[in-house]
């Protein structure tokens, strides 16, 4: 596709109009299912340094991961934007830092110190069976992980109806190593595969932190 910029703009628009509309029971129902998918399928989280992000439009919101990561002695990060067209920085979290608003309105810790993260948990607007994210258009998140010294773990979080037929990836573009829904965890082979979560915390032994 040529002109896939604008092709994704008009995606991304519809995707997030569908999310704001889902139903608070919904939501509530899918967010749990999203919350137990990540405790009880990556168990490994806690041997790493792990990135999470603030939830944004709608999105997946893993403060409930993050304080059981925490009280499990998880070592967690949020992203802050430093400059334009620039990789987000890390800064360490946890339930009681001091947060502040980003020019984003996105809340990130106070000054904490900043540090490199070995798993990440990323929102998607929208993904496609190739483990390719639809994200909100500014590239923070391609850069970041495209400037890490060794590729993290990789988990995209979604709601199921924003998957999508493709996403027209391009080659800056970076696929997720899993993909969690309300309805499965998703492996990427080539594409996405389902996943029970007994297997998931078998094949994430060989992303040690």
């Amino acid at each position: 596709m040529n002109d896939w910029q604008n092709w994704r703009k008009q995606q991304r628009a519809t995707l997030i109009a569908q999310r704001m509309q889902i139903s608070c029971s919904d939501r509530t129902l899918w967010s749990q299912e999203i919350t137990n998918f990540l405790i009880q399928g990556f168990p490994i989280l806690q041997q790493h340094a792990v990135g999470f992000y603030s939830a944004y439009k709608g999105e997946y919101d893993p403060m409930p991961v993050m304080e059981y990561l925490n009280a499990c002695g998880t070592t967690l990060a949020l992203p802050e934007v430093i400059e334009p067209d620039q990789p987000l920085i890390y800064r360490k979290w946890w339930p009681q830092v001091s947060v502040k608003k980003d020019r984003y309105g996105l809340l990130v810790p106070c000054d904490t110190e900043a540090g490199l993260i070995s798993a990440v948990v990323i929102p998607m607007v929208g993904f496609d069976d190739q483990g390719y994210r639809l994200g909100y258009g500014s590239g923070y998140f391609d850069r970041t992980l495209a400037a890490m010294p060794t590729h993290p773990l990789t988990i995209g979080i979604a709601f199921e109806q924003q998957r999508i037929a493709t996403t027209y990836p391009q080659s800056h573009d970076i696929p997720m190593n899993f993909v969690v829904t309300e309805r499965s965890i998703y492996v990427l082979n080539q594409r996405l595969h389902p996943l029970s979560i007994e297997s998931c915390a078998r094949i994430n032994k060989q992303f040690q932190g």
